[in-house]
This record gives C-alpha cells, structure tokens and sequence, in this order.
C-alpha cells in the first residue's frame, strides 16, 4: 500500500505538468484494475480542494470539483476507511457552496446522528437540517 499525496492528485487533474499528468494517469489505471492500492486521508482531499477552488489559482466551481474527484474516490485500488463520508462531504460542498472542511464536518456529524454545531461560521446555515448555535 502506498500513500497518495495531493499533489498526485492535482498533476492528474490540473495537467500542468504533462509528463506527471501522465504518469499519474498511469497509477490511477493500475489502481483501477487492482494492480497497486493506494490511501489518503481527509486532510489530502481538504487540500486538493482547496487549490482547486483558489481564486488565485484554478478557481474551479465546488460541482466541477465534486465531479473531477468522485472517479479517484472510486478506484478500486484506493482504500479509504471513509469512502462514503468523503463521498457525502463532496455532495454538500458541491449543494451548499460551503467550505469543504465544514463539508466534511457536516459529514461527520451526519455519521454520528447529530445536527447542531457550535460554531460562528454562518455558512453552516445554508445546510438543511443543520442548526447552528453560537455559544
């Protein structure tokens, strides 16, 4: 098993460095077939979707993100202890244009069968069936 970096994720993806495009297209191929597996973790996805939204960078819109991610997410070759709850951060993100690390937290507190946050953030008000709460 190996561990996959964000930035193998974003040369696929962004294609700025064709001879790395390339040749992470080719590891997400052996993945697929079940040749190599590979991890992540949150903290990666956090990462290539915060460079992919940068507006000073690619400033791709949250759905477009959603839709580039979800066939790496689905490699057969990728263990993810989480699999569904990255699924599940992705299509709030991509429904409620909040940041995708209160994305994933949603998620989590999905998970858990909780829906009130402690928080100042008031983007978790564009979640239904979240209630948020200043302390």
């Amino acid at each position: 098993m190996m561990f996959l970096d964000a930035n193998i994720i974003l040369r696929f993806l962004t294609r700025d460095d064709p001879a790395k495009a390339e040749r992470c297209f080719e590891l997400f191929q052996r993945a697929d077939r079940g040749e190599v597996e590979l991890t992540t973790s949150e903290s990666v996805l956090a990462e290539v979707v915060c460079v992919l939204s940068s507006p000073r960078l690619y400033h791709l819109a949250p759905e477009r993100i959603r839709d580039l991610l979800l066939p790496i997410l689905n490699l057969r070759g990728l263990k993810l202890s989480s699999r569904q709850l990255y699924r599940r951060a992705l299509a709030i993100y991509a429904a409620s244009h909040i940041d995708f690390e209160d994305a994933l937290t949603v998620a989590h507190m999905e998970r858990r069968g909780i829906n009130e946050v402690l928080s100042y953030d008031r983007h978790f008000d564009r979640v239904e069936g979240v209630v948020r709460q200043e302390p």
